[in-house]
């Protein structure tokens, strides 16, 4: 494929909750070997967009292409083979706890290959070192700290060499040491690995730092995009509000309502 080509491609993409509509119309391309964040505030619809990228939601409006392929149409065999494509660090880790460091790697090799236990051996190794916790092959997950947790979720993420790694809230709750470290290992594998890095976030301090490529979610839609240096350049009000975390701007404090002294019964 031409590294010009999206990796992903979103067209007016429609999603409600019963009557509660998240996604309105969904439009974005993400550039093949790129970091690309997806930011915005809690509660926009990024974790929904990513169920549909994986397959897990349909849309009910518009379409989702994954390496070409439109993902609502593919059959479960179909599915499964393109989710092989993809590594996914989950926002809780997502770890077996009842399953030792090593094995939570081994994981996905012994289910969908049939390597022999040697080289299975000798690729979680490799992937434990990339994150720096071969040493810690050992330890259950309730042994780890969160960026420890973080790290193992992240090594697992990429033991089947995904040609696309998505990550949910990477850096929630993480102290500042683990948190920089798990930026910039995102980094640091999507270059050496020659992957497609999708950084789903509302933390916009540590993407600004690592990411190629921003999005901007509001009411449903992609409020702003672009590279992202001309997105912290730009005079959006949006963008300025919500890259400098200004808490005066377009989104407003106030979840919509009756005015306070209607509320009051004072009008």
């Amino acid at each position: 494929m031409d590294s010009r080509d999206p990796v992903i491609e979103i067209s007016d993409l429609h999603f409600a909750y019963n009557d509660n509509a998240i996604l309105k119309g969904i439009e974005l391309a993400v550039p093949r070997g790129k970091v690309c964040a997806i930011l915005g505030a809690s509660g926009c619809g990024k974790t929904t967009l990513l169920r549909h990228i994986g397959g897990q939601l349909r849309p009910q409006r518009g379409f989702v292409k994954v390496d070409g392929q439109t993902v609502h149409e593919l059959d479960n065999d179909a599915l499964y083979r393109l989710r092989r494509k993809m590594g996914m660090m989950f926002q809780a880790g997502g770890l077996f706890s009842d399953l030792t460091v090593f094995d939570n790697i081994a994981f996905p090799l012994r289910e969908h290959t049939d390597l022999p236990e040697r080289m299975i051996r000798d690729l979680v190794l490799m992937k434990l070192d990339a994150v720096g916790l071969r040493g810690a092959r050992d330890l259950y997950p309730s042994e780890l700290s969160g960026g420890m947790a973080r790290r193992v979720a992240l090594a697992r993420a990429i033991a089947m060499d995904p040609e696309i790694l998505i990550y949910d809230e990477p850096f929630a709750g993480l102290d500042p040491i683990s948190l920089n470290v798990i930026a910039n290992l995102i980094r640091k594998l999507n270059d050496a690995l020659g992957v497609t890095s999708i950084v789903v976030t509302y933390d916009v301090s540590e993407s600004l730092k690592v990411v190629d490529y921003l999005y901007l979610i509001l009411d449903g839609k992609i409020a702003a995009q672009g590279p992202t240096e001309e997105m912290v350049a730009s005079p959006d009000p949006f963008v300025q509000q919500f890259l400098h975390a200004k808490p005066e701007g377009p989104v407003p404090f106030h979840y919509p309502g009756l005015a306070y002294t209607a509320a009051l019964g004072l009008a």
